[in-house]
């Protein structure tokens, strides 16, 4: 019988991309190396100075949780994918064959291996950027399947992280391993390619499914517009339609939506800049206090000013129990003020979503919001020159001893 390892190496090899394909590579390129740069000042920059550079990359890439997203998966693809090339010298077709890989892996292993608790940016993505490297360092059908094996192992990573440095760090692991399973492979190593399999069956996965057809990432990515959790770009998006109305002394924000589309979102009460990434209630608050909830609104400061604390008490919370994805149904907000009629918006699907993708101007956008330097520097990007620059802004240290 052909393992899911081998019939998904043999995709990857065989695997042709046409122009729709080669325009998210490139998008996807741009937007993930403008995320880990918006990123250069942060704190983890520190802590991470001794790792390798796929996982030292992927970790900063994610941190401010501005990177692209596979909804059909729940997975963060490029931030995995995108540094796993770059630090094995690949290109497009490695990110392809990788990011195809994730994608397929994230569908099989499903919603309920997510709502479990795992993060499947982690489990998909090792054996995901393991495809990825192995692609870029010229891996044969065996090899790639045997370094998806090698993987296996690292393919771990839960929700439980969200907030804390632990989110982004183990996407950088799950990253590194791929890169490091890959150049075993390379060298020599063996490994049972069932153990995917297995792996996959004792996380939760439908071996069953594996759909090879379409293009490299069936559905696309979703690019946020704000950095935060995925889960509250919808919420956010609504309520800037209305906010120009909304007046101070709001009583009461009443939220209808479903119970899956706000899964991740595990602080109610956040009191960390990173927390504040992972609240339903902050969603509004940030969204009707602040003119753009951009990086200055997710920090410990802003999180704690009083007037967000405040609003923050006036959430009320209505799930709708059910649903199997993040943009299941619709979110329904209603905002009250003593003695008006309530404002109300509703959306569907938001900003940057596959369905409504971003325009040029909301990407150059965002782009420029992830620093005054970063247009320029990407604006003729290439997997080489993106290599090139994050050696640059992000130098090797001294590895940990």
């Amino acid at each position: 019988m052909v393992t899911i390892a081998e019939s998904l190496a043999s995709w990857a090899i065989d695997f042709r991309a046409g122009p729709d394909d080669l325009a998210l590579s490139q998008r996807s390129l741009v937007d993930t190396a403008a995320v880990t740069l918006a990123a250069r000042d942060h704190p983890l920059c520190t802590i991470t100075a001794g790792l390798p550079e796929a996982a030292r990359w992927a970790s900063i890439g994610h941190v401010l949780d501005f990177d692209d997203l596979h909804l059909e998966s729940t997975t963060h693809i490029s931030v995995v994918i995108v540094p796993a090339v770059l630090a094995s010298g690949g290109g497009a077709r490695a990110y392809l064959a990788g990011a195809g890989v994730m994608a397929r892996l994230g569908g099989l292993l499903g919603w309920q291996h997510y709502t479990a608790g795992w993060h499947a940016t982690c489990t998909a993505g090792a054996p995901a950027a393991a495809v990825a490297a192995g692609v870029a360092l010229g891996l044969s059908r065996d090899q790639l399947a045997t370094a998806m094996a090698l993987a296996v192992p690292a393919a771990g990573g839960v929700q439980n992280a969200f907030g804390t440095h632990s989110k982004s760090l183990q996407v950088g692991f799950a990253a590194e391993a791929g890169v490091r399973a890959a150049r075993l492979a390379q060298a020599g190593a063996t490994a049972d390619p069932s153990a995917l399999d297995e792996w996959l069956e004792l996380v939760g996965g439908e071996g069953g499914a594996l759909d090879l057809d379409g293009p490299a990432v069936p559905g696309g990515l979703a690019i946020k517009l704000f950095p935060c959790c995925y889960a509250m770009q919808r919420p956010i998006a609504a309520l800037r339609e209305i906010r120009e109305q909304v007046e101070p002394g709001v009583a009461r924000v009443r939220v209808h939506t479903a119970e899956a589309s706000v899964h991740p979102l595990i602080h109610d009460r956040p009191v960390t800049g990173l927390q504040s990434k992972f609240s339903l209630p902050y969603s509004v608050a940030t969204s009707l206090l602040d003119p753009y909830p951009g990086f200055a609104c997710f920090t410990d400061q802003a999180v704690n000013r009083a007037a967000v604390r405040r609003l923050m008490e006036q959430v009320e919370v209505v799930l709708v129990p059910g649903g199997d994805g993040l943009l299941t149904g619709e979110v329904d907000i209603q905002v009250e003020h003593p003695g008006r009629t309530p404002l109300r918006t509703k959306l569907t699907v938001p900003p940057g979503a596959p369905d409504r993708p971003p325009t040029t101007a909301e990407f150059t956008d965002k782009l420029a919001s992830c620093g005054p330097d970063v247009p320029t520097l990407l604006a003729d990007a290439t997997w080489g020159s993106v290599a090139r620059l994050l050696r640059t802004t992000f130098p090797s240290q001294e590895a940990y001893r």
